[in-house]
């Protein structure tokens, strides 16, 4: 639902206000001790950030495609690791449900997502499945009123806290590709579920991502998630709208860093004045703007469509694709601008130079954005 222009504007504010008062002042401590306090989860909750996707009937604030977007932008502006905490309540980890799920199925789990008392992660990638997510060996085997799981998940965001996953499982050993898997509802409480050490990463610390095991573990018939074989999907459906979330806090990730490069240029001094003054340093900010820009102006558009009904298959694709290496050459640029301070830890520009790095990574790799894109504008015929 998209929400009037008062009250988005209301929220987008907030949201922007508890970025700048309580998230950025405390992004340093976050890194440093690879954890996200208990207060500001407590917080994130009470703004109802964990519901920002989820229907209004079902406690959340449903959102639009668009405004969904708007609010990232704006969560984009500080550490990505503080949006994680809450990422995968909205996008991945939830959207199947609100998708796929019957009746019954969203009232039992839908409001404690919204409210941030259940912690969603969406359970694909495996050790030899990750770009190919339809090789999944994760195996389901129909066991009377019961489907017995076993198999290994890797990289599973929010893994660790999580209270439900979404899991990719094969339930037909012998059709190849996506039509052999389906898709599940599985509790962290089950018997034989269990999740390893989180992994040390590159960037993005106080977000983690661990392994998830499954040895004989029972799942309900009634927790599958749609019909036997679509699982595929489901998870591709989930993709579409997560990839334009992300290309959304890439967009807000740039304007962040263009707006601390113009502000230490203005500052910084070589040759008796500030370097905001040298035609070298505003080339570089003019391809960052512009480039940002771009970045927006397309993912808001596909956003615009999709809220229409629109297929954008492609166009969320190419979002990711464009946001995603687009938020990665700015980074470099910024680090650029603040020449050896930005190589230290001081501005915290080498920390986002690190945290934007994934981005071109999960959600489909720019390689994986890069057959869609060809795949559907073959099939469209241009």
């Amino acid at each position: 639902m998209a929400l009037d222009t008062e009250t988005r504007d209301q929220l987008i504010d907030m949201v922007a206000r508890f970025v700048a008062e309580r998230l950025r002042p405390i992004e340093a401590q976050v890194a440093e001790t690879d954890a996200m306090p208990d207060e500001i989860v407590q917080e994130m909750r009470e703004l109802g950030l964990f519901g920002l996707s989820i229907p209004e009937e079902h406690g959340g604030l449903g959102l639009s495609m668009e405004d969904e977007c708007l609010v990232a932008v704006e969560l984009g502006r500080t550490s990505p690791a503080f949006r994680s905490t809450f990422g995968t309540n909205v996008g991945i980890g939830s959207q199947g449900l609100v998708m796929f799920g019957t009746p019954e199925q969203k009232a039992k789990y839908l409001p404690g997502i919204a409210s941030g008392e259940i912690i969603t992660s969406f359970a694909l990638t495996e050790p030899e499945a990750g770009s190919d997510s339809a090789a999944v060996q994760t195996r389901a085997v129909l066991d009377g009123d019961a489907y017995v799981l076993n198999g290994t998940k890797r990289y599973i965001t929010n893994a660790n806290k999580a209270h439900l996953f979404t899991v990719m499982a094969r339930t037909a050993p012998s059709k190849p590709g996506g039509g052999g898997v389906s898709a599940f509802l599985v509790s962290r409480d089950l018997p034989g579920l269990s999740t390893g050490k989180p992994e040390k990463k590159m960037g993005q610390q106080g977000a983690h991502i661990t392994d998830v095991n499954f040895d004989n573990v029972r799942v309900p018939v009634e927790n599958r998630l749609g019909a036997e074989g679509e699982g595929f999907k489901v998870a591709m459906q989930v993709l579409d709208r997560g990839r334009l979330h992300i290309s959304a806090v890439c967009v807000g990730v740039a304007e962040r860093l263009i707006k601390d490069c113009v502000a230490y240029a203005s500052e910084r001094k070589q040759f008796g004045q500030p370097i905001a003054g040298f035609q070298r340093i505003q080339g570089m900010i003019a391809d960052m703007k512009t480039e940002a820009l771009a970045a927006r102006a397309l993912t808001l558009e596909t956003a615009r469509k999709r809220d229409a009904g629109e297929n954008v298959t492609m166009e969320a694709a190419a979002a990711k694709y464009f946001a995603s290496e687009m938020v990665g050459r700015v980074a470099d640029k910024a680090v650029q601008n603040f020449g050896g301070a930005g190589y230290t830890a001081d501005h915290g520009i080498e920390r986002l130079y690190r945290d934007v790095r994934i981005f071109r990574i999960y959600e489909g790799t720019s390689q994986i954005q890069q057959v869609v894109i060809a795949r559907e504008t073959l099939k469209r015929g241009g």
